[in-house]
């Protein structure tokens, strides 16, 4: 739903700083049931078992990013149940002393190849380490609209995943919470530092389905069955209103809200979630009329038309920021290119597993 900026003289930033019934509906599950590995079950990982969906969608009102809907077959595999939490990203940084892309200097060597040639330096100032922190304005959107996302997101200097609201906040008392401000190459190293990887876009669709690809979705054709919300997404109008109906204005602790028929939490709204496949928008019309495509891993490199020069991998699930004013990304085939060096406010990820080779 928001441009995936990292640095604050890409696209709109380049300008200001250069240029001025719930739970019955979750009770099918999927029909087909590939054999659950023999063995203890990972710890916090649920399975999902292989086979042919429907990925995308052919819905007039998606994106075009999302269509045309299109078979697809995964192999089984192990998925978090929930997105990594502020707890585990601890231990990971404790074992290993890494250090988020948010909290090391700016390269403007590396990052003004990712930018239109000729391109200014910004100063200084603007190459500390920092992140994108959601700032929503006081009354009224200023002028531009819902058409500026510089009306919401500030480049923060000292913002991480440890101060997400930047300097002075913290993440004490909030293990539970879903660890932000991570890049793609964070969330790599994460998973390989756990013995796992980040999941392909079909993979993470497979799972966020959970079971039936004709739902809308996560959890069936209506957002909110018996007017239960069943995820974290914005209420109110986007983004100068927001209203408490749930007790979480901004991101919620894991497991806040129904699991989907895998038992998986939060695949829809709270944060984006990163995966391995780099990002185009016509992903899948590159693989033609073919009848069945068969565990895809994306196109070979990125290409988004609003940012060329920009790398960019795919996030999906949508966040807590998704609303039905702006952009509703609150569905399993909802996609968006990031850029790989971003970290936002909204941004998370969880990893998955392959299933042990049979003795």
């Amino acid at each position: 739903m928001t441009k995936s900026l990292r640095y604050p003289w890409k696209s709109w930033l380049l300008k200001a700083v250069v240029g001025g019934a719930a739970m019955a509906c979750c009770a099918a599950v999927a029909t087909a049931q590939e054999a659950k590995p023999a063995g203890p079950e990972p710890e916090g990982m649920a399975w999902i078992p292989g086979g042919v969906f429907t990925m995308g969608t052919d819905d007039k009102d998606a994106h075009p990013a999302e269509q045309p809907a299109h078979k697809v077959r995964v192999n089984g595999f192990w998925i978090d149940r929930t997105e990594v939490t502020n707890a585990q990203f601890r231990k990971f940084v404790e074992a290993t002393g890494y250090k988020t892309v948010a909290e090391r200097p700016v390269d403007w060597d590396v990052i003004k190849k990712q930018l239109p040639p000729g391109t200014p330096k910004p100063p200084d100032e603007m190459l500390r380490p920092g992140s994108l922190v959601f700032t929503p304005p006081a009354g009224a959107l200023p002028p531009g609209g819902l058409d500026n996302i510089g009306n919401w997101w500030s480049w923060t200097t000292g913002a991480d995943w440890k101060h997400p609201e930047g300097p002075g906040s913290s993440i004490e008392g909030k293990d539970d919470l879903p660890v932000v401000h991570v890049s793609f190459e964070d969330a790599s190293a994460y998973a390989k530092w756990a013995g796992k990887r980040l999941p392909t876009e079909a993979e993470w669709e497979r799972a966020a389905r959970g079971g039936n690809e004709k739902w809308k979705y996560g959890w069936g054709d209506s957002f909110a069955p018996a007017g239960k919300r069943m995820a974290n997404t914005w209420q109110g109008r986007f983004p100068e209103m927001v209203e408490d109906e749930d007790g979480y204005p901004r991101i919620a602790p894991v497991k806040s809200f129904p699991p989907n028929p895998y038992g998986l939490y939060d695949t829809i709204g709270n944060v984006w979630e990163w995966c391995s496949d780099w990002y185009r928008p016509d992903a899948y019309r590159l693989d033609g009329e073919a009848a069945l495509t068969v565990d895809p891993k994306g196109p070979k490199k990125s290409y988004d038309p609003d940012e060329p020069f920009q790398p960019k991998r795919v996030t999906r699930g949508g966040s807590f920021l998704c609303s039905s004013n702006y952009c509703t990304n609150y569905r399993p085939s909802a996609r968006r290119g990031t850029a790989t060096d971003s970290g936002m406010s909204h941004l998370g990820f969880r990893c998955v597993k392959d299933a042990a080779p049979a003795k």
